[in-house]
């Protein structure tokens, strides 16, 4: 069983990528279908627990906000941002998006990451740019950091917070 902070999938669901695990496995239609069938998920979650005015499709439920790792790979992952990837060892094996917790409770942070000499740290302001609009379109806000070594980051949260 979950709790609310608990941001583990029980085995043999949908397992959000977040660039921290191996590369999907599997051809790439099946795991898109997969994310499609997750993500209309998500949106169902949306409308029926939706209490304000506008359109709930753009507004985090509150399961989304308990789990914003998961949350938000999910929504990128549905945008067609490509997850990055490891092997077993801990090396980047793709580059793409990696979603870990933010500095405060209920934020996530999103890196462009990609394996040595690939060319991530170039791509990642367009890359990260590109997420945060994919974000922004799904309710959460994400502001664009510069972190150690100089390397953009995105903070991620819950819009209206």
């Amino acid at each position: 069983m979950t709790t609310a902070g608990d941001e583990t999938e029980r085995p043999g669901g949908f397992e959000a990528a977040t660039g921290d695990g191996p590369a999907a496995a599997g051809t790439p239609q099946a795991r898109a279908a997969e994310v499609r069938v997750a993500f209309e998920g998500l949106l169902q979650i949306r409308r029926l627990t939706h209490t304000g005015a506008g359109d709930p499709a753009s507004v985090p439920a509150p399961w989304e906000r308990q789990r914003p790792v998961r949350a938000v790979a999910l929504a990128l992952e549905a945008s067609g941002m490509a997850p990055s990837a490891v092997d077993t060892s801990g090396r980047r094996t793709a580059t793409g998006f990696r979603v870990g917790p933010g500095e405060e409770t209920g934020t996530a942070r999103v890196e462009w990451l990609g394996p040595h000499g690939s060319g991530a740290a170039q791509e990642e302001e367009r890359a990260l740019t590109a997420c945060a609009a994919a974000l922004g379109r799904l309710g959460w806000e994400a502001l664009l950091y510069r972190g150690p070594r100089r390397r953009r980051f995105l903070e991620v949260e819950p819009a209206g917070l």
